[in-house]
């Protein structure tokens, strides 16, 4: 924990530190993950866009204000008219003014349907929120994996070429000797230049996944991050006989399954508002007139709606209709969509997993004790060069499938989190 707290510290006021170019910055997947939660910037937008429509929630709470309109005042004196009181001291004797207060009062619910339209708007970006984490999740742990799988190909061909150069040295005092061709210190050479040259496009590789590592866990563009964790299979076992709990899981937690359901309530809540609307809302007011009428003091009540005669809102809640079996076939695509990722993700990680169990838990030891043997051999002359390389390709080629492997599983295990919709 302590070590999470110190890396968040660390880049929040890495600023401070600009005067190094480079800094390595040593996480494990869990602290990745844990700043990842923390910083990324996608990730604090859409919080912000539930406050908003929270905030819109709030406000749909709120009647309209009332109205409060003055008129007929006269601001001159005015001859020839009937006596009456001053209405402020001495001022108001020749006087005329109108006041009017309105209300406008929502009728067939329409204010209580608005709120619950904004509740769905809020479950909404909740239920965006949860697809945006697990988009940018799934990103951040295959960049993860590929880090991992390039850290250890890195790995094995820096320790080829330390090999390698030794040889390569020696073969070079071999040569200045004439006890050796110079076509085979040239096959060695070659080899050598070969695995350096692909080393190079290994670190290349890494800091392309550096870039897309440091934007999601909003890190220094100068900091450079490796994962300590190892490259290895994910520890749950996964069977086909739990696809159809996975199934249901999917149906029950991705967003983009949630995302279409809430919208397909929002288009009902909607059609009863549009159908709503077909009434008119009364406003009622309270009015005062002083010297405008047979009175001198008239204060009267008064109602005004609009006649519904033309419009009756029919295209609103047509539209809203169509849009309801518009969303409702948009929820079955997704449901669908989730069961056939599901499917192709589980059985295509139980046939990898099947490659990797075929493969004897000590079997890389024995490819290294093996490759250990052949350098000894060939450095006494005892094996050809040529069976040398032919051993020295099978070595770099079966460790590459092992990391494939274990690559590929990852890949697939965080795949089915994801067509899940929830870590398992």
């Amino acid at each position: 924990m302590k070590k999470i707290i110190f890396t968040l510290f660390y880049i929040h006021f890495f600023s401070f530190f600009l005067a190094q170019n480079t800094d390595t910055l040593r996480i494990s997947r869990k602290e990745a993950e844990s700043i990842f939660l923390e910083n990324n910037l996608d990730l604090i937008v859409q919080k912000l866009e539930i406050s908003q429509a929270e905030a819109r929630a709030v406000q749909a709470k709120y009647w309209p204000n009332p109205t409060l309109s003055i008129s007929e005042v006269n601001l001159w004196r005015t001859y020839d008219i009937e006596k009456q009181p001053a209405l402020i001291g001495n001022w108001g004797k020749n006087t005329q003014i109108s006041a009017e207060i309105e209300q406008v009062i929502q009728t067939a619910g329409k204010r209580r349907k608005n709120i619950e339209l904004q509740k769905l708007e809020v479950e909404g970006e909740k239920y965006e929120l949860q697809e945006v984490l697990r988009e940018l999740k799934n990103v951040l742990r295959n960049t993860i994996t590929e880090i991992l799988y390039n850290q250890e190909q890195q790995k094995l061909y820096e320790s080829q070429i330390l090999s390698i150069e030794k040889l390569t040295k020696s073969y070079q005092n071999q040569l200045n000797q004439g006890n050796i061709s110079k076509a085979e210190y040239i096959r060695l050479k070659a080899q050598e230049i070969e695995f350096k040259k692909t080393l190079v496009s290994l670190k290349q590789e890494i800091e392309d996944h550096q870039v897309e590592l440091k934007a999601l866990l909003m890190a220094p563009s100068h900091s450079y991050i490796i994962i300590s964790d190892t490259l290895k299979i994910p520890g749950k076992e996964i069977s086909e006989l739990e696809l159809p709990k996975w199934l249901e899981t999917a149906k029950e937690n991705r967003p983009d399954i949630l995302i279409a359901k809430n919208k397909e309530q929002y288009a009902q809540k909607n059609l009863e508002l549009q159908k709503a609307l077909k009434t008119p809302d009364l406003a009622v007011s309270l009015g005062y007139d002083r010297g405008g009428n047979i009175m001198k003091d008239f204060v009267g009540l008064g109602v005004s709606f609009d006649l519904p005669i033309f419009d009756r809102n029919k295209g609103n809640i047509q539209e809203a209709k169509l849009d309801i079996e518009k969303k409702g076939y948009e929820t079955r695509k997704n449901i669908l969509k989730s069961e056939n990722e599901v499917n192709s993700v589980v059985r295509n990680y139980i046939r990898t997993r099947e490659i990797y169990y075929q493969i004897d838990e000590t079997y890389e030891s024995t490819l290294d004790g093996l490759l250990t043997s052949h350098e000894k051999n060939f450095r006494l002359r005892n094996i050809s060069m040529l069976e040398y390389m032919d051993f020295l390709d099978t070595y770099i080629s079966n460790k590459m499938i092992i990391l494939d492997t274990k690559k590929e599983l990852n890949e697939y295990y965080e795949n089915l989190q994801y067509v899940v919709g929830q870590d398992l």
